[in-house]
This record gives C-alpha cells, sequence and structure tokens, in this order.
C-alpha cells in the first residue's frame, strides 16, 4: 500500500500540471465518455512502476481495457487502476479528478488508495485496519432511510432517450421520498469518498467499472459503510453497477427503489 500511496502522489502531479494546460481528447464508447493523453500517461508510469517492482503481479487499468486488454479479475494479485477518475471534469479543469489504485488478491480486495489531485487529500484502507484522509480515520454516517438522506449518483455514458428515461425516473423517485437532496459530481471514486468520509449518505450508480469501484470499496468498508449490488445482493465487482451506504438500511432501501439499467459487464 505504501508503493500505491507514492505512485498516486506522483501521477497526482502529473494530473495537476496536466489541469492547467491544453489537451488532445478523444472519445471512447460515446461522444460524452472522454480520454486525454494525460490518461494513458499516467496508468503507463502507474502499470509500468508496479511491474517493475511486482513482475508477477496482473494489471486491470481503465486505459489498457479501452485499448482491447481482457478485463478478468483471478485470483492472482492484481492492481485495478483509474488514472483519472473524472476525465471529463479534468477536461473542463473542473477540479474534482482523482487517481484510484486498487488491489485485490483471490478476487478478494485487500486496499484502496484514492487521491484526490486538486485538493491533495488521500483516502486509504487496508483490510481490517479502517480508513484514513490523510492520516485522519473516516467515519459513515448512521443514516438508515431515504428521506433526509443525501444520496449521490453519476449519470454514465449512454445518453439515449431510454437510458435517461431510467436515470431521471430514479432520481425522481428519491426526491419524492424527500431525499434532502442528490449530487452529480463527475467522479464516482470521489463521490464514494464522501460516502467514506460522512459528507454524504449513500451513493448508486449503473455504468461504473471494477477500477472506479475497486479502492472506493474497501475505504467505505473500512470506515464502516456497506457496499451491495443493485439488487440488494453482494456486490458483484464486475457488473458495472453498485449500492454504497452507511448503513445496511439505507443501503437496502436505494436498491429496493432502483430501476435497472443495463451496462453489462467489464468481463464480458
Amino acid at each position: 500500500m505504501d508503493t500505491a500511496v507514492q505512485l498516486a502522489l506522483r501521477a497526482g502531479q502529473v494530473v495537476r500540471k496536466a489541469l492547467t494546460e491544453e489537451k488532445r481528447v478523444s472519445t471512447k464508447t460515446s461522444v460524452v465518455d472522454l480520454v486525454t493523453e494525460t490518461d494513458h500517461l499516467v496508468e503507463e508510469l502507474i502499470i509500468s512502476s508496479l511491474r517493475e517492482k511486482y513482475p508477477t503481479h496482473r494489471f486491470i487499468g481503465e486505459e489498457s481495457t479501452s485499448a482491447g486488454s481482457k478485463c478478468i479479475l483471478t485470483n492472482s494479485p492484481t492492481w485495478i487502476i483509474d488514472p483519472i477518475d473524472g476525465t471529463c471534469n479534468f477536461v473542463h479543469r473542473f477540479p474534482l479528478v482523482a487517481v484510484s489504485i486498487g488491489f485485490a488478491v483471490n478476487r478478494e480486495l485487500e486496499f484502496g488508495v484514492i487521491y484526490h489531485c486538486t485538493e491533495e487529500k488521500m483516502y486509504t484502507a487496508r483490510k481490517g485496519h479502517g480508513a484514513f484522509c490523510n492520516q485522519e480515520q473516516l467515519h459513515v454516517t448512521k443514516e438508515t432511510g431515504i428521506r433526509n438522506a443525501l444520496i449521490l449518483t453519476e449519470i454514465g455514458p449512454k445518453r439515449d432517450p431510454a437510458t435517461l428515461k431510467l436515470f431521471l425516473g430514479n432520481m425522481e423517485k428519491f426526491l419524492t421520498f424527500h431525499a434532502h437532496g442528490v449530487r452529480i459530481i463527475g467522479s464516482a471514486t470521489l463521490a464514494l469518498c464522501q460516502v467514506a468520509s460522512g459528507a454524504a449518505d449513500g451513493f448508486y450508480q449503473f455504468g461504473l467499472h471494477c477500477w472506479d469501484l475497486a479502492a472506493a470499496t474497501v475505504i467505505i468498508r473500512e470506515a464502516g459503510g456497506v457496499v451491495i449490488d443493485t439488487s440488494g445482493g453482494p456486490l458483484d465487482l464486475m457488473s458495472c453497477r453498485v449500492v454504497a451506504a452507511g448503513t445496511k438500511e439505507l443501503a437496502q432501501s436505494i436498491a429496493k427503489e432502483l430501476q435497472t439499467i443495463n451496462y453489462g459487464r467489464d468481463d464480458d
């Protein structure tokens, strides 16, 4: 984990500098699914450094997966990396961007590191050892119901009319139930860190990926929270869907109300 923290700091320096510079922007699965040369640069920096130190380990990275690498989680020690979470924010110089590095062994998540590049906040957690932000221990809220909760979500790359209707319908339902608010900040990893730190009560999303989830899942669980599938069952890291909350009761209440948006699986 110490190695991951040092690499996240190095990557964060690259991202902070690039935020102020001109960017070459390309698209991936849709016109709003963006990627820049910095995404590729940061992922290469992290993976090449880790591979040099741990040559037998496996890697799942957002940009290498987009380029055609298989996204399959095995029992081998595996690093799961999002070089820039919040690429759309990054392109527009909106300051909510993060580097996310998770680590799994035997398909079990062992630790997570998320670095909020612009605020220089380092979120870390190791299984059984608590969750921290810059050495300050994190604790989730104890909100148990949708009423009075602050819930975060993200839109996802699909913008066809049917998907938007489902997305807006889910948001409308929580507002109808008198949630205090629903927020979209443009970075799933940082949204999940808000749940871990007690700044938000819950989070749900369809269309996020294992690299958005891996590190954040450890951080939320070690802060006392719950991360589950949108069906209400156990989390499937490759399912492209998640509900997270400070309490099991709130997580199950959110899951119960959701209309499913199908994004397939990362390992298909």
